[in-house]
């Protein structure tokens, strides 16, 4: 009777508990490669605006970090494709019929999930929002 032993094998559920505990996204978990970032509003600019004198649609540049070819602007609740002028600053175009009367509008970045399934990977996300005053 022969026996015969595997050397250099690994149990999966090993390979899974080491993904499991590699950190999200960075250089030690490879697999993380095409997670998109989180994107981090910090200012709007114009943060305050007057409603009897808004132009039929008008520009708002948002600064942060992480925004991406794939970032969308929630405004109040809509989502608009904004232009990704770099990593730090987009540019979105509001129609002024977004904004029916005086009051305050939420503004945020979202980036949906990149195509990195894996555990222990996460991906995209929505910033916290800056507010738009109109008065």
């Amino acid at each position: 009777m022969s026996s015969f032993r595997r050397v250099g094998t690994r149990s999966p559920l090993l390979v899974v508990i080491l993904l499991l505990l590699l950190p999200a996204c960075n250089a030690l978990n490879p697999l993380c490669n095409s997670a998109r970032p989180s994107p981090s509003l910090a200012s709007i600019s114009p943060a305050t605006m007057m409603f009897a004198q808004l132009p039929p649609s008008f520009v708002i540049t948002a600064t942060g970090t992480g925004f991406v070819a794939a970032s969308l602007v929630i405004f109040n609740g809509m989502t608009l494709v904004p232009d990704v002028v770099s990593s730090k600053q987009l540019t979105v175009t509001i129609a002024s019929s977004l904004i029916p009367s005086t009051g305050s509008f939420n503004f945020a970045v979202q980036t949906p999930a990149g195509n990195s399934g894996y555990l222990g990977c996460s991906s995209g996300g929505t910033s916290s929002a800056q507010v738009l005053t109109v008065n």
